[in-house]
């Protein structure tokens, strides 16, 4: 018997496992995960938005308007943020971070510092930004390969039950 000729392909292996850690946000507008691939294809980490470990997520404000310390702005971590501190001491340097959705100016420091290399983003939504447009020239200026995944299939469905994946 020949093997499967559907499976998926790494970029959408490792940008599935973004979307997923994406799923783990409690932000009820905005959910984006992270994961943080090496060169030997191996997940280092994972991250998605949310409040910092130890706080209480409902006595703080998820609003998107309003006084600055009435919104989530001040206290939620992004997704990379999250995946570059959850990684378990391994170091970063010549990894890839597969994000749902292109980095701020300040994940982009972070992604720089911690030695990541390469950038995979499913969304740029906010292109036009200040906060991206800054992010671009943190990340070019550091040699930071950046790349918009162009996923050569609309859906992938997972299901709870064992052998019957779509």
């Amino acid at each position: 018997m020949p093997k499967r000729q559907d499976y998926i392909s790494w970029d959408e292996y490792f940008m599935g496992v973004a979307l997923l850690a994406a799923c783990r946000s409690k932000d009820p507008n905005t959910q984006v995960g992270a994961c943080i691939v090496n060169q030997d294809r191996r997940i280092i980490s994972t991250g998605y938005n949310g409040f910092p470990t130890g706080l209480n997520d409902d006595a703080y404000p998820w609003d998107r308007e309003g006084d600055f310390l009435e919104t989530k702005y001040p206290y939620v971590c992004h997704a990379e943020l999250n995946a570059i501190l959850n990684n378990p001491g391994t170091s970063l340097a010549g990894c890839s971070i597969y994000v749902a959705l292109f980095p701020c100016n300040e994940c982009a420091k972070a992604i720089v510092q911690s030695g990541i290399r390469e950038v995979v983003y499913l969304s740029d939504k906010y292109h036009d930004s200040e906060a991206s447009q800054a992010s671009r020239r943190i990340l070019q200026g550091a040699g930071v390969a950046l790349r918009q995944m162009q996923p050569q299939r609309k859906y992938l469905t997972l299901t709870f039950q064992a052998g019957e994946q779509g």
